[in-house]
């Protein structure tokens, strides 16, 4: 996202009733004038400020978290939240969840030439105020246009990086049978806020997707428990799609239990009305998190105090099984498989 030192531009890109256009892609002043009245302005900060085409930064101590991820969610904009802020919350909580603190971002947009511009900067302006409101800053990136027809309005590829305290090790290869499997809160808001919005569905109930940073409840959950063993945020394919994971990693079983798990009843009412299964349905503003069993309770009540973990429960139980399979205890007091996604339930949810 490099460009010349600021300057006055003879007309001000208009923000109301322009459009993007393959010019500003171009590396020439049309591209320099978007990236100075929209991107610099919106991300503002001595790194990005050096208008070099990369950022050198200086690090504490500690290891190094990195991470990568690109954003196409559909709609662009839903109830409690866009892309812009979606891809912010997103990057901070995959570092989050090596117990990094997150430090720096890049951002990378690809626009479609007829884009209005209005929504560009809405886009942008959430994602400046979900990267300070995080503690984050965005200090490299880039901007591509391509023809119209030829993308879907615009596409964000971010990555991250954190610093991971000295002591901390939280991977999914270390969970152990008699460990306990809590959830932060109820599953599904996001991907139903998205399928509902997408749908043009209208419920009595409003519904709001859970995106948000993580990274200052795992700060809490680390230092309340610092024998956690892993923490995930499950996103696509959602809950049962992360613990297949973790089972697979460590070599374990995973027992779930129904009424145990918390599912908003809007959400469990919409997902009963497109025959979806929330433990499937995308989350971004929730965690899992693998702990021994002596650390359950306390663990469970520092996160209670969180306003991001009011709702945590207890959910499961890791066990010995040579098969490393997911199962579940129902409401009913029967077993079912809880397995790998087949297909997809809900494309272009993040």
């Amino acid at each position: 996202m490099s460009a010349p030192s600021r300057r006055r531009f003879a007309t001000p890109l208009d923000f109301e009733r322009g459009q993007v256009e393959l010019s500003h892609g171009s590396g020439g002043r049309a591209m320099a004038q978007l990236i100075e009245e929209l991107f610099a302005a919106a991300f503002r900060n001595p790194w990005l400020d050096q208008r070099n085409d990369q950022a050198c930064l200086e690090l504490p101590p500690g290891r190094i978290a990195m991470t990568t991820d690109s954003y196409v969610v559909s709609p662009l904009f839903f109830p409690g939240g866009d892309i812009g802020s979606l891809a912010v919350h997103g990057t901070v909580n995959d570092l989050a969840m090596a117990g990094a603190r997150p430090l720096h971002l890049s951002a990378g947009f690809i626009l479609e030439a007829g884009f209005p511009l209005a929504e560009l900067r809405r886009i942008v302006e959430s994602m400046a105020r979900a990267a300070r409101a995080a503690g984050v800053t965005i200090v490299t990136g880039d901007t591509k246009v391509v023809e119209h027809g030829k993308g879907d309005g615009v596409f964000i590829n971010t990555a991250g990086i954190g610093v991971i305290p000295e002591g901390i090790e939280l991977s999914g290869d270390r969970a152990r049978p008699g460990d306990g499997v809590l959830l932060s809160g109820s599953l599904g808001d996001h991907g139903v806020a998205v399928m509902a919005q997408r749908s043009g569905l209208e419920f009595e109930t409003a519904l709001e997707s859970d995106s948000a940073a993580l990274h200052e409840l795992v700060a809490v959950m680390v230092a309340t428990a610092p024998g956690l063993r892993c923490l995930r945020d499950p996103t696509r394919g959602g809950l049962a799609a992360t613990l297949n994971e973790i089972a697979d990693q460590s070599g374990v079983g995973i027992r779930l239990w129904e009424t145990a798990i918390p599912v908003k009843p809007p959400v469990a009412a919409v997902c009963e009305l497109l025959g979806l299964d929330p433990l499937y349905v995308a989350n971004e503003g929730k965690l899992v998190a693998i702990c021994p069993p002596e650390d359950v309770d306390r663990l469970l009540a520092a996160m209670r105090a969180h306003p991001l973990g009011a709702a945590a429960a207890l959910v499961g139980t890791v066990r010995e099984d040579a098969h490393h399979f997911v199962t579940m205890e129902t409401r009913l007091g029967g077993q079912r498989m809880v397995d790998w996604l087949s297909g997809e339930q809900l494309p272009r949810i993040c």
